[in-house]
């Protein structure tokens, strides 16, 4: 951005330019965006910020201009406010302390006019006690003006005698000593006795001035602070009645957007209301994040008034805020259309009523300290980690918290608009993250062959199946299917490496969307995972990293971002930013919000390049985007959640017992209910028997394996040695991924073929080969992204109506 080279203003001409305002002694002075007008000097972090983020602003009237060097001046208004500013050059410098003098002068005049013109407008019947303070402010105000009347009657008198004595002196150096040199020492003596005379009116006049702007200076301290007071519970009272306002028409709008058979309380399904607080996004404040310099590559602007055609109903307004390019109805309008899934045209069945809460976690004093010292000498993969660092869930249940807001794809399946339908993609895929934020507890690590399905056709029209398919790596398969059109699929193995305050953890694979009525089939990846403070402090929780989302049938893309927290950013915690682009790499959307909160979409109507530089140097895009809409925002944690694990609703009923599943099923594994009731010590030892249950499986299907290889040489081994636990050298456990402290967002999708990280960046030895075959899935290569991963083959839902389970393992 060129330095500005514009000609001294003339007064009251607005003037623009780059300054470096000095911020903190960790950053220094920081490249700024001054504008000044009408007396007033503003700034913004970027000329984009003009139309919507005003950093300060500072009155001339009241301020002190002081230069500091050739290059450096500082403005300050009395102690409130001070801007020290340095000038690229000691001329750019001159220009603006010439344009903000100027602006002063005026701006002085103004205000002076302004009292003026005010106490001359003063009602004389305003109330006893301001008729009596605008008299006295009256009086002495003109006691001020005669006596400055005085003081410039003095000044005159002062000037002339002074001339005339000047003279007076003039000749008396010119004379010659003789008769005529007495009659001029005597005028020289008058001269000087008029000027000590009027010299004294002055002072006495001066004095005078004084002693009454002290006697009333301290009064108009108190009269000026009280109005500051009142000024400020004004502004607070305005922008309270703002928020009621704003408030009480979204409640209007909402009441009238929704038909008369939505509002019955008796209709309870959280799926069956679509388009759910849509019509309150519509009003939501445009929220405009600050251009971060090391994170954030573009800018959003509100766009030209131009493109905001609003139509007669608030319906029809939401669909131009989404900006609907197609002519075709956008999601709100769907849901407000005719819909042989809406609840209108089915029949209320009861629904089954979840548990809202669990036993309170008990208090149990347990560090990773006093666990590894008593551990020294052993195999690592040998520790027995305690249930003291778990929650009373599997990996299958955590891993199934991911449809927490399956109204989003729900939502999506009815988009007609594919980059619509991108949106509520890309916020369901920030969704699942939300529950992190204090779940520092890890899950307990799923047992081979164990499962979990969650079965909320009647609520929510979908369920889902997980399934632990392999045991070394660990790896566990997700798949759900709703009602409304939509599939998800994936595959979670992990690698992880201590850093020793912290442990990065990097779920591999891709996880599918497809949605059955445009067939648009989405694939993404997971960002890394961040666990801090793990050997001493506070456990927290970090998601950094960038996600492409990819529509394989349209070549549509959405790349978002996900800020590390840094304690030296000035932009909001846990942000995330992206935007939606088409195939040919034209920007649509741009996406902001947080990942612990809220997710919001603006349409773009143009796109420019030449914002500010970003920290690589290249320019960064500015996007002019129509109102933001609310697209996702996360539901508060129910009351007492802090002594419940931080669960979230849905995972307060994960764990709840339920007639029917499967014998595998993580609600049925007896430590994780043992740890729920709160009987920690039985846990363990429960804890114990399944892994070594485990093992001994596992070294079962090994023998068989080697058998059935080569049966001469397997018998010989047999007969030669038993394995055990001790020869075992191969054979790790869950106990191996236990101490990775693995949190809930693990999610990802990674094929048991691929090499696996061990606790501390330490590889796992891959052992011998294991034949196990999971039950439910099929392991094959993904025609989409050609990784391996496992793919539901069915069978799971009709053997549950069947009640046959005769053919699944005995794990538990």
């Amino acid at each position: 951005m060129s330095e500005p080279k514009a000609p001294t203003p003339a007064p009251g001409d607005t003037y623009k330019g780059w300054l470096f305002k000095w911020t903190n002694y960790i950053k220094g002075y920081q490249r700024r965006w001054f504008v000044l007008s009408n007396g007033l000097l503003s700034y913004y972090r970027t000329q984009a910020e003009m139309g919507h983020t005003c950093r300060g602003t500072i009155n001339l009237a009241t301020a002190n201009i002081a230069v500091e060097d050739s290059c450096n001046f500082v403005i300050s208004n009395g102690g409130t406010q001070t801007y020290h500013l340095k000038a690229s050059s000691e001329v750019e410098r001159q220009r603006w302390i010439t344009a903000l003098e100027l602006a002063k002068a005026k701006a002085f005049r103004m205000q002076a006019e302004s009292d003026d013109s005010g106490d001359e407008s003063t009602p004389p019947a305003a109330g006893q006690g301001g008729g009596a303070r605008n008299s006295e402010v009256q009086s002495t105000l003109r006691t001020l003006g005669s006596k400055v009347e005085d003081l410039s009657t003095c000044n005159d008198l002062i000037a002339k005698h002074g001339s005339a004595l000047q003279r007076s002196l003039s000749e008396l150096e010119g004379v010659r000593l003789g008769g005529e040199t007495s009659e001029k020492i005597r005028q020289v003596t008058e001269r000087a006795t008029l000027f000590r005379i009027t010299s004294n009116a002055m002072i006495n006049a001066c004095r005078d001035f004084l002693a009454l702007a002290q006697a009333h200076s301290k009064r108009w301290q108190k009269a000026l602070q009280a109005e500051r007071e009142q000024r400020v519970r004004l502004e607070e009272t305005l922008e309270q009645l703002a928020k009621q306002h704003n408030h009480l028409e979204r409640a209007f709008r909402g009441a009238t957007v929704l038909p008369p058979s939505q509002s019955n309380p008796a209709i309870d399904s959280k799926g069956s209301v679509p388009g759910k607080g849509d019509a309150s996004d519509e009003d939501e404040e445009n929220e405009f994040f600050d251009a971060c310099e090391d994170v954030q590559e573009f800018i959003t602007v509100p766009a030209d008034p131009k493109y905001h055609r609003r139509s007669g109903s608030n319906v029809s307004g939401i669909s131009s805020e989404m900006g609907m390019d197609d002519g075709t109805t956008s999601l709100d309008e769907q849901s407000m259309a005719s819909n042989p899934e809406s609840p209108q045209s089915q029949e209320v069945v009861p629904v089954r009523k979840r548990r809202t809460r669990i036993p309170d976690k008990p208090n149990y004093s347990l560090n990773l300290w006093s666990i590894m010292k008593n551990c020294i000498g052993k195999e690592l993969s040998k520790i027995p980690m305690p249930v003291n660092f778990n929650e009373p869930l599997s990996m299958l249940q955590r891993l199934s918290e991911d449809l927490e807001y399956y109204e989003l794809l729900d939502r999506g399946a009815k988009c007609q608009s594919s980059l619509e339908q991108m949106c509520y993609v890309a916020a369901f895929t920030v969704s699942s993250y939300s529950t992190t934020v204090h779940r520092t507890g890890k899950p307990f690590n799923p047992l081979l062959g164990e499962t979990f399905e969650l079965d909320r056709l009647q609520e929510s029209g979908y369920r889902s199946l997980c399934e632990q398919v392999s045991h070394h790596p660990p790896a566990a398969a997700h798949h759900a299917i709703s009602e409304r059109g939509w599939t998800l699929r994936q595959e979670i193995a992990l690698a992880s490496k201590f850093r020793g305050k912290y442990l990065s953890i990097m779920p591999l694979g891709s996880i599918h969307c497809i949605f059955e009525k445009s067939n648009n089939h989405y694939t993404w990846k997971k960002v890394t995972t961040t666990v801090h403070n793990i050997i001493v402090g506070k456990l927290w929780i970090d998601q950094s990293g960038e996600i492409d989302i990819v529509n394989h049938r349209t070549g549509d893309r959405c790349h978002l971002k996900f800020a590390p927290y840094s304690y030296f950013s000035r932009d909001v915690a846990r942000k995330v930013t992206g935007v939606v682009t088409d195939k040919d790499g034209k920007a649509h959307y741009v996406l902001s919000g947080t990942w612990d909160e809220k997710m919001e979409c603006s349409r773009v109507m143009q796109s420019s390049r030449g914002g500010e530089n970003g920290a690589d140097g290249r320019q960064k895009t500015v996007y002019q985007t129509l109102k933001a809409k609310e697209l996702w925002r996360k539901t508060p944690l129910p009351e007492g959640a802090e002594n419940m694990y931080y669960f979230s609703t849905l995972a307060l009923t994960l764990n709840e017992p339920e007639e029917g599943v499967a014998p595998t099923d993580s609600r049925k594994r007896p430590d994780q209910r043992l740890m729920e009731q709160g009987r920690w010590e039985e846990a363990n030892a429960e804890k114990q028997r399944l892994e070594e249950k485990q093992r001994t499986a596992r070294r079962e299907r090994e023998r068989e394996a080697n058998r059935s290889a080569n049966p001469e040489e397997a018998e010989e081994v047999e007969i030669a040695t038993e394995p055990s636990e001790t020869t075992d050298k191969t054979d790790t456990d869950e106990t191996s991924s236990d101490l990775s402290l693995s949190t809930e967002t693990l999610h990802g999708s990674h094929p048991p073929s691929y090499s696996m990280e061990g606790p501390y960046g330490a590889p796992v030895k891959s052992g011998h080969q294991d034949s196990y075959k999971a039950m439910w899935f099929d392991r094959c290569v993904d025609p989409m992204t050609g990784e391996p991963t496992h793919i539901y083959r069915g069978g799971y839902w009709e053997t549950k109506e069947q009640g046959n389970w005769d053919s699944c393992p005995d794990i538990f």
